[in-house]
């Protein structure tokens, strides 16, 4: 795994960057200069234009993946990468027609529960296509196998765009206008740079003719588009729903919450920017063996690094929350060991759902997104006036949890493989030690001592048992060039 381990080794390093400055952002500067209200504002923009922008990319940045191994001449390649340009413009350009023509029943759709939402509907637009069109053009540098740059763009821009902006803000140079249509600029700016990169790494000889596979690239965008449709849903409709059936403030106490949940993600992040165009390799030369290798070891190199995540956040989440002073937002604590374990569950997968995405199966995500994002409406809409933000953790888990159990389901049927074995038991098994061991361990000192000791002791703990058990390849050699007087 050569390739997979230097570039996802640096997507770590922009991705670890990109949540600590996003951090700083979360917990520190919204809060303190902006308020809960005005974050939960711009969180709920920001999730909002998650959820058009599946509409205007149509699914066509997966189909480049997915299609571009298998396309025999660079002539098919250029039209698959020039059609993945010119669909999402058309559905653009319709959506910004209907918009047009509909803008005050739209506006005040959206400005049903929350006037600021309709005053910056324009920015919902406006990010969706920046977003859209930069993950077409990212896509093209990971056919490319140059993920770094792209991924750098992708993670860290956005988290130090908002940075600077909320430090303007803070200073008063700019006001929630000035803040709002910045941060517009800022996501233009980061769309031209990648397509001026991404046409120095490859630059097609654009066509206006179809590739000869449009049929089954126009049937794969359509599904994909709809389970990413779905899938944004699930993502989002919880904020969405909170800002609705509660309040803006509350959306900010959730995201909060969310933010340091979705930590345990970064490996995975790192690792699926290089590792799916492998994957659709793979799957396209009918690679069995290959297919089975990258499952198992993405698989226990998440988990492992995840599980680490995992215990580090939630067994220092009081100290943290202390440590940084975080009032009202407390009461999101739950939340975010309710949403880790989805989280936890999702990186134990490995490069699952590069498989199934990539495979000739890739309709059944379509189904089990669908199914997902009903029941996620469902089980929001009464959990979260039951249980408040709380009830949208257990939906959040809820619904992570019936998917992934399905898409282990088809993996397992149609490839008779899984992300599985008997080291998924050991690491699952150094995990549930350390998370009932260490907290009977008293660290009595000032908040911040207490989490780096405490940190410390599971690290160490945590690689000693990984690395004498051998859990995972990656960790040996690196222990070994650590340490290279060890047999």
């Amino acid at each position: 795994m050569g390739i997979i381990a230097k570039q996802s080794f640096y997507n770590s390093v922009s991705i670890g960057l990109a949540f600590l400055i996003g951090a700083v952002n979360t917990v520190y500067l919204y809060p303190t200069h902006m308020g809960s209200a005005l974050q939960g504002l711009v969180v709920a923009l920001l999730a909002l234009s998650n959820l058009v922008q599946p509409f205007i990319s149509f699914g066509v940045q997966f189909a480049v993946i997915k299609f571009y191994s298998s396309s025999e001449t660079k002539e098919e390649k250029d039209k698959l990468l020039s059609f993945s340009l010119y669909l999402p413009l058309f559905v653009f350009t319709l959506l910004l027609t209907i918009g047009f023509f509909f803008q005050d029943q739209i506006i005040d759709f959206i400005a049903s529960e929350n006037d600021g939402l309709g005053k910056y509907a324009y920015m919902i637009l406006a990010v969706a296509f920046s977003t859209a069109m930069f993950e077409v053009f990212f896509n093209w540098l990971r056919i490319q196998l140059h993920s770094v740059f792209g991924n750098f763009l992708k993670e860290f821009y956005p988290r130090a765009l908002i940075f600077i902006l909320l430090l303007a803000y803070a200073f008063e140079a700019v006001d929630l206008d000035g803040f709002i249509l910045a941060l517009i600029i800022g996501y233009y700016i980061r769309l031209l740079v990648v397509v001026s990169y991404s046409l120095i790494i490859y630059t097609p000889k654009f066509h206006f003719s179809l590739p000869l596979q449009f049929k089954s690239i126009l049937r794969y965008s359509l599904l994909i588009f709809m389970s990413g449709t779905a899938a944004s849903l699930i993502l989002d409709i919880d904020k969405s729903m909170i800002s609705n059936i509660l309040t803006v403030e509350n959306v900010a106490y959730y995201s909060v919450a969310i933010f340091i949940a979705a930590v345990i993600e970064f490996p995975g992040r790192a690792m699926f920017q290089i590792i799916s165009p492998i994957v659709a390799q793979a799957i396209n030369d009918d690679n069995a063996s290959l297919l089975n290798d990258l499952l198992k070891k993405s698989a226990n190199n998440l988990l492992l690094l995840s599980g680490l995540l995992f215990l580090l956040i939630n067994l220092n989440l009081n100290d943290f929350y202390t440590l940084v002073n975080l009032g009202d937002y407390i009461v999101a604590l739950e939340v975010v060991l309710i949403v880790s374990l989805g989280k936890l569950f999702t990186m134990s997968m490995g490069c699952l759902n590069n498989i199934i995405t990539n495979s000739k199966y890739y309709g059944y995500v379509f189904w089990f997104s669908t199914a997902s994002a009903v029941l996620a409406v469902v089980l929001n809409l009464f959990l979260i006036q039951w249980y408040g933000i709380i009830g949208a953790a257990y939906a959040t888990l809820m619904v992570i949890a019936l998917i992934n159990f399905l898409k282990i389901v088809l993996v397992q049927l149609k490839y008779k493989i899984n992300p599985y074995g008997r080291k998924t038991l050991l690491t699952l098994g150094i995990i549930s030690l350390l998370y009932l061991m260490v907290p009977q361990i008293k660290f009595d000192f000032d908040p911040l001592l207490a989490l780096v000791l405490r940190s410390m002791l599971i690290g160490v703990i945590f690689i000693l048992l990984a690395y004498f058990l051998r859990l995972t390849e990656d960790l040996q050699q690196l222990m070994g060039r650590v340490f290279p007087f060890r047999k």
